[in-house]
């Protein structure tokens, strides 16, 4: 459960040191400048601590359901 924990606080800080893309429901609209954006180096960086310790939450969650 302290791993887990762990794994929480980093998700919520690496989410929160993300940028706002400021698109909202505007990208439907005709404002997609989302789309053709180009990533940047610490942006891809976040992006991928994000996917990895959002999987490493659900899992340990799994672990923790079938374990407890």
């Amino acid at each position: 459960m302290i791993i887990q924990f762990i794994v929480c606080i980093a998700l919520i800080g690496v989410v929160l040191l993300q940028e706002s893309k400021g698109e909202g429901l505007g990208a439907i609209g005709g404002g997609g400048s989302m789309f053709f954006n180009r990533h940047k180096g610490r942006e891809e960086m976040l992006e991928l601590a994000t996917t990895y310790l959002a999987v490493g939450f659900m899992v340990l969650s799994v672990v923790l359901s079938i374990w407890f």
